[in-house]
């Protein structure tokens, strides 16, 4: 059975960011070619509740989502979600052209355990056709995705419980490839010929896309993110996960904070996203990058794109999937702004509604 991973259809939908900190939520509307932000808000989650973004409490991130969607005053009900790379499998393979989406669904299921490494009744799995292939144009490429059921599972659950209901489940890469693409134009002319890397840092993980000609041609996760800095932020100054996470957003630490904390964890910043793109050029034909983009919580750290920029020698902007966008009278435009690099994954999201 195909599960719907990839999701086709053309809905009104929010999208929801499950990370290992908080939940996300987007919503977005268009008036004529403009995209609009509707509505949007984030709320914090207990520690634990989600780990490397797998989720373990389901009931307590679930219950974060309730309290997002009330807050956020959103009327829609259908949701957009999305499962991390390294937790979905991927391949792309050629069938015939002339085959319906209905032939081409039996055939990959049929075919599937060539593909996949798990018994077919533990994944959840769907297809999206592509295009023609360069192989020849009797054959369509078609990307297979699959991903463990319980990796899908927990999160439908959890939107259940928070009163929504999951339309598609996404992979963390393609919402921040499809929110890439409203933030392009803000890099210098001929984009689309340059080498982008968006580099998405979260809490706990830290996400490398390498984006040629609108596309993501290598992707790389590891363990690494912000919480390193609340933690050391809570062993220095004795404080609680939740205060040391306030103190590092709204501040209030000490004098020795900045010099002694956040200065290092800058460079350590700085050594893995170097680390990163060596990794990219070891193991591609591809030339240095041209462009660097910053996401995810910690690319908003004071200065850590000027740090980039000057130390690796590329151009780094934050990433702002909205600054082309209108808002609505309920979106706080500071705040929004504030928040917009921790946001491309839940607007890559959001824009599912306008495939």
């Amino acid at each position: 059975m195909l599960a719907q991973l990839l999701g086709k259809k053309k809905l009104s939908l929010l999208g929801i960011d499950i990370s290992s900190t908080s939940v996300k939520l987007l919503e977005l509307g268009k008036v004529g070619t403009r995209y609009r932000v509707e509505s949007y808000m984030v709320e914090p989650l207990p520690a634990e509740a989600v780990v490397e973004r797998e989720i373990k409490d389901v009931e307590a991130v679930g219950e974060a989502i309730k309290r997002v969607v009330s807050r956020s005053k959103t009327s829609l009900k259908q949701a957009a979600v999305s499962v991390s790379g390294s937790a979905v499998i991927t391949k792309v393979i050629q069938m015939p052209a002339d085959l319906s989406e209905n032939e081409l669904e039996s055939q990959i299921d049929i075919e599937a355990d060539q593909y996949i490494p798990y018994p077919l009744d533990e994944v959840a799995m769907d297809f999206e056709v592509l295009g023609e292939s360069e192989k020849s144009s009797d054959l369509v490429d078609v990307l297979i995705a699959a991903s463990r059921i319980e990796n899908v599972d927990t999160r439908i659950e959890a939107l259940e419980i928070g009163g929504l209901e999951a339309k598609v489940v996404d992979i963390e890469i393609y919402a921040l490839e499809r929110a890439f693409q409203v933030l392009k134009n803000q890099l210098p002319d001929d984009n689309e010929n340059k080498l982008v890397a968006l580099v998405d840092i979260g809490a706990s993980l830290m996400t490398l896309s390498v984006i040629s000609k609108g596309k993501s041609i290598y992707n790389r996760e590891q363990v690494f993110g912000g919480s390193q800095l609340t933690e050391e932020i809570m062993r220095r100054y004795g404080l609680s996960f939740e205060e040391a996470g306030m103190a590092k957003k709204q501040g209030g630490l000490p004098d020795d904070y900045e010099p002694e904390v956040l200065e290092p964890f800058k460079e350590s910043i700085l050594q893995q996203v170097s680390r990163a793109l060596q990794f990219f050029y070891s193991s591609s034909q591809f030339g240095e990058v041209d462009h660097i983009v910053l996401a995810g919580g910690c690319a908003a750290i004071e200065g850590l794109d000027e740090l980039i920029e000057e130390r690796l020698g590329h151009p780094a902007i934050l990433a702002n999937p909205f600054a082309d966008m209108s808002l609505s009278s309920k979106v706080n435009a500071q705040a929004l702004s504030n928040d917009a690099p921790s946001l491309m994954v839940a607007c890559g999201l959001a824009l599912r509604s306008f495939d």
